[in-house]
């Protein structure tokens, strides 16, 4: 039997679903990806007598906010998505924006999936860009924050 390897975790895909332009292959790479967890919230109930524990009894799920990190693009989709979100945040004449599903693919060495977390309706909430220093020699990082409803693992 042959032995077996953890996937790496730095070759990987992002797909923004039903976002227009979202599917060049520049568009879909990022350097960093978090938030991928999950955390069952409890309720704890005291039994009267019983004074050695309390019940934790499970409510609901909670999910943490998707951050995405990547060198920063110009005129890209996803920053026109956002302007979208903003527009429509603060403006109730039209309503316009939607949603989007996102999948995360981690890929092995022949870019194929091994696994794949599709997340479900995902919007902005913040954008920020890593600080311009004269005595640094970095790229530009931009900085995508995202809540979602739930994300659900496929393969």
């Amino acid at each position: 039997m042959p032995a077996y390897y953890p996937p790496v975790s730095f070759h990987f895909k992002v797909e923004f679903i039903g976002v227009a332009g979202m599917g060049s292959d520049t568009e879909q790479r990022f350097q960093e990806v978090s938030g991928l967890s999950f955390e069952v919230e409890t309720e704890e109930l005291r039994e009267g007598g019983e004074n050695r524990f309390s019940y934790k009894l499970p409510k609901r799920v909670k999910y943490p906010n998707l951050v995405l990190k990547r060198g920063l693009l110009k005129g890209t989709a996803l920053l026109d998505w956002f302007k979208s979100a903003m527009s429509t945040y603060f403006t109730v004449v039209v309503y316009d924006f939607k949603p989007a599903d996102i999948h995360i693919s981690l890929m092995d060495e022949a870019d194929q999936p091994v696994a794949i977390w599709n997340v479900i309706q995902a919007y902005p909430l913040k954008w920020s860009v890593s600080d311009f220093k004269a005595s640094d020699n970095s790229i530009v990082v931009e900085t995508i924050e995202l809540a979602y409803q739930y994300f659900e693992r496929k393969l």
